[in-house]
């Protein structure tokens, strides 16, 4: 990256040497899993350039859009509303929590059997080593877990952060806390802006990001076509950039990906051949750069044609009803599309079971593997729930526990393979 760049990141008080290294190190784990692949579709180039730019060119961005006056808010979640902030023109951006960096500096103030998650997003503020956590002038957390809200708690000596309480079941109370914290998020945003949201604001920015969960929707669609004609890894790589990319213009480069790939598909064009076992990965959200498990799946004769995460169709699967013409008419609409994520945080939670067993019929996949980090309690404990909705339809399902660390490669590649041979 040129070194206009290194000047950015002193300005940020990143720590420069362990900073290159990061970047030396994503780029070989890049090239390994991404670039060694073949019959790439032409629009992963886009892609590609903007994994090479993550901290550089969109930093750039950041930091020219904020001597503009506008700001930037760093979130963790896909329950924070981003209507709200791309309303009072803000700029939202998903944070540094896929990579197992900063560990040690993590482990002074975190308990050690602590998701692996957690523990990222903990050691990159600590270790000085995300320009994007740098670049925020909010950082937003919110009561998922008990892990996550206590480490917001030790995040806070380090970085302001607030944090919004999400409901833990679906009741009319929990809806009616749920709608007193997105007014109070609103409010915070526009008093972090300086600008007061209005209903033609909030109107366009819930049909922008509607656009863009249209074009994710579009992408899992074709994806799921026989042959298939895009890899997971591909697929994945899609929506983390979604995190973190301008929405208009990611929507427009993914648009014309989506072309492409239809004329894949009318040409029975794969990424790997028709009889290749199809499967669907389910559970935590794997952000950048975590892309073990879905290169383990694929050079293990399988290819993933689904991802029912936070990081896949539980942030893509719903749209904001855009009828509504008043802001507290947008609100109600903004609250009943989030209160349909199926997060496991909630209790019960029979809409996920529901949701991945529909989900897996309707890509046709011969099997799930549950991915859950290892110490998330959540996702860890609901896999025996969705392991008995799948079996009574007839859908095997693999349980995988696991963490950033590269040192349990073999032993999953192994469970893995035995699990593509036993459903082909």
């Amino acid at each position: 990256m040129p070194s206009s760049h290194e000047e950015m990141w002193e300005k940020l008080n990143l720590d420069i040497d362990a900073h290159a290294g990061l970047l030396e190190v994503l780029g070989k784990f890049y090239g390994d899993i991404y670039m060694s692949q073949q019959g790439r579709l032409r629009g992963m180039e886009y892609l590609d350039f903007v994994l090479s730019e993550v901290h550089g060119l969109r930093i750039k961005e950041l930091q020219d859009a904020k001597v503009s006056g506008r700001k930037v808010i760093g979130t963790f979640c896909v329950f924070v509303p981003e209507e709200i902030v791309l309303a009072a023109g803000g700029i939202q951006i998903g944070l540094c929590a896929g990579a197992e960096v900063g560990k040690g500096e993590a482990e002074k103030v975190l308990p050690r059997n602590t998701c692996a998650l957690i523990k990222s997003f903990v050691g990159f503020k600590l270790a000085r080593l995300c320009p994007f956590i740098e670049s925020c002038d909010l950082i937003v957390g919110e009561t998922t877990c008990d892990g996550k809200k206590k480490a917001y708690e030790i995040f806070s000596d380090y970085s302001p952060i607030y944090v919004m309480e999400i409901p833990q079941m679906k009741n009319f109370s929990d809806r009616e806390l749920w709608r007193s914290e997105i007014l109070r998020f609103k409010t915070q945003v526009e008093e972090t802006t300086g600008n007061k949201i209005t209903a033609d604001n909030l109107k366009e920015a819930i049909h922008l990001l509607n656009n863009r969960r249209r074009v994710l929707q579009r992408l899992n669609r074709l994806r799921a076509a026989v042959p298939v004609p895009i890899s997971g890894r591909d697929a994945l790589l899609i929506n983390q950039i979604s995190f973190y990319d301008d929405p208009e213009r990611f929507t427009a480069k993914i648009g014309e990906l989506c072309d492409e790939l239809e004329e894949r598909v009318k040409n029975g064009t794969g990424i790997a051949p028709e009889g290749t076992t199809r499967l669907m990965l389910s559970g935590c959200p794997m952000a950048v750069p975590n892309w073990k498990l879905p290169y383990i799946i694929e050079s293990s004769g399988a290819v993933v044609v689904g991802e029912e995460s936070c990081i896949g169709t539980r942030n893509t699967r719903d749209l904001v009803d855009e009828s509504a013409g008043t802001i507290e008419g947008m609100i109600d609409a903004i609250l009943d599309r989030y209160m349909k994520i199926d997060c496991a945080c909630f209790t019960p939670n029979t809409e996920r079971q529901e949701n991945i067993v529909g989900m897996a019929r309707d890509v046709g996949v011969k099997g799930v593997i549950h991915y859950a980090l290892s110490f998330c309690q959540p996702y860890t404990m609901e896999a025996y729930k969705v392991e008995k909705a799948l079996a009574k339809a007839g859908i095997p399902m693999l349980a995988i526990e696991t963490d950033y660390s590269m040192e349990d490669v073999e032993q999953l590649k192994t469970r893995v393979e035995a699990f593509v041979e036993m459903v082909r």
